[in-house]
């Protein structure tokens, strides 16, 4: 190495990216490197479908949001990554072929795994710090000139692991204890041999397993739960008790009560993700821009009900005292087959078009002088503008005829059967009408007296109407 070479006034030299030293190392072939990035590829992939799988049935609400998040974030990366292997002389890419059977029983033992706690062990004491040191050695063992595309895939996919990193930490210590961590144990060896075999995540220094590996959890091949769960704060999550579309576009109401209803439909949107990680996980075989493009919805979805939470917190106001039911993904999801249920979405979805939809609700956000609702309904419009284009893309391209698709998704949706009067016969729900605990708490905080008219507004469930669709529409 010439150590008396400059470039031209000492400027950065090679575009900043390293030192001349650094690009002299000859690093990875783009043979290994492909060999490589399929791995990582494959690890995003797998991250990607557990997330999903889990959402629906994972009762924490937190935990819900956060594999929202995460399930997207992984379904992005996934994307680049199927993206830069294709500009490396790989067609065909061969992206679906299992790069290690070791890590086939890997992923299938974390997503197998029987309870939440040790799931999060899977997911953020193993899997994504190991994909986390696969990167970084990825980094570390590349030319960072003649490779910079997979350089800069890693960076930004860093960036995120790690902030996934620290919040798999922090639920880690909030949920398992250590005696959960000891009764693991054996368990997470067990991932460990399985890593180490493979080679890690980047696949080097692979060790041969004496046997084939003895499967645990994942003896019994996962099945997908679609029946959606809740924590405690949810205590009656059957309740239709509340006609909120009706008060809503009740002209004769104030702007300022409405905004409680908004934060509610809002909060409510915690059964979209619900329902649409069924769609994802049931439906095989489509492009990984689908799949992408689906879970990015999804997140979008988790972001609205997350909306509503900071509303209410904002506010002042106990958002568990409001019935926050999960009628409308549990019926789609045990009622319906995924083209059926992506229907009603759509179907939904075109209902929020027009100015007596989403403009309507952003207007009286406006009318409300609430900045937060103001500001959370102009973005809750924009994702849903995304979000008919994505059932364009998907869903309509399929039917081939977007009146056909529309007339489908109503038909879907006729099918749909609420159990109202089964669930109250059970005793699951009275149909408790919540709306003038939860009214008067923020007429407190508003510190004006409460509007009676407001305050007797009759949402009982005897009184709703039948019609399912205005008053379970949840997207």
């Amino acid at each position: 190495m010439d150590e008396t070479y400059r470039s031209y006034a000492d400027l950065p030299a090679l575009a900043g990216i390293c030192s001349f030293r650094d690009a002299a190392n000859p690093g990875l072939s783009v043979e290994t490197c492909v060999k490589r990035l399929k791995r990582y590829h494959y690890a995003f992939k797998r991250l990607h479908e557990i997330f999903t799988a889990h959402l629906t049935s994972e009762p924490i609400y937190e935990l819900k949001m956060g594999f929202s998040l995460h399930a997207y974030l992984c379904a992005e990366h996934t994307a680049a990554l199927r993206t830069r292997i294709g500009e490396m002389r790989e067609p065909p890419l061969g992206l679906d072929r299992i790069p290690d059977p070791n890590l086939e029983v890997y992923f299938d033992e974390i997503i197998a795994a029987p309870s939440t706690e040790e799931r999060l062990l899977g997911l953020y004491d193993s899997a994504v710090p190991a994909l986390m040191k696969a990167l970084e050695q990825h980094i570390a063992d590349t030319n960072p000139l003649a490779d910079h595309p997979s350089l800069r895939l890693c960076k930004f996919a860093l960036l995120e692991l790690r902030e996934m990193n620290e919040y798999g930490a922090k639920s880690l210590a909030a949920l398992v204890t250590p005696e959960q961590r000891a009764q693991a144990q054996g368990w997470q060896r067990f991932l460990r041999t399985l890593l180490n075999a493979a080679g890690n995540l980047a696949g080097s220094d692979q060790q041969d397993l004496t046997s084939a590996p003895q499967r645990q959890y994942s003896a019994e091949p996962y099945t997908y739960d679609p029946t959606p769960k809740r924590d405690t704060r949810f205590p009656d999550p059957y309740n239709m008790g509340v006609n909120a579309e009706a008060f809503l576009y009740d002209e004769s109401f104030a702007p300022e009560p409405k905004t409680l209803m908004m934060f509610y439909k809002r909060l409510r949107e915690i059964d979209v993700p619900e329902m649409m990680a069924s769609i994802i996980i049931e439906t095989k075989g489509k492009p990984w821009d689908y799949y992408r493009d689906m879970t990015r919805q999804l997140w979008d979805e988790a972001r609205h009900a997350m909306m509503g939470e900071v509303g209410f917190v904002a506010l002042g106001v106990d958002w568990r005292s409001v019935m926050v039911n999960f009628t409308w993904s549990l019926a789609l999801n045990t009622q319906l087959p995924p083209i059926e249920r992506h229907a009603v979405l759509y179907y939904i979805e075109q209902g929020l078009m027009p100015k007596s939809g989403k403009r309507f609700e952003w207007e009286v956000a406006l009318a409300s002088n609430n900045p937060l609702s103001g500001l959370f309904q102009d973005y809750d419009w924009a994702d849903e503008v995304l979000h008919a284009k994505i059932g364009r893309d998907w869903y309509v391209s399929e039917m081939g005829d977007p009146k056909k698709a529309v007339e489908y998704g109503d038909k879907c949706w006729s099918k749909v059967l609420m159990g109202w009067s089964d669930w109250k016969q059970q005793g699951l729900t009275e149909h408790r009408n919540w709306w003038p605990d939860l009214y008067r708490q923020a007429c407190k905080q508003w510190n004006v007296s409460p509007d009676e008219r407001v305050l007797s507004y009759d949402t009982s469930y005897e009184t709703i109407r039948a019609d399912l669709r205005d008053i379970s529409a949840s997207a």
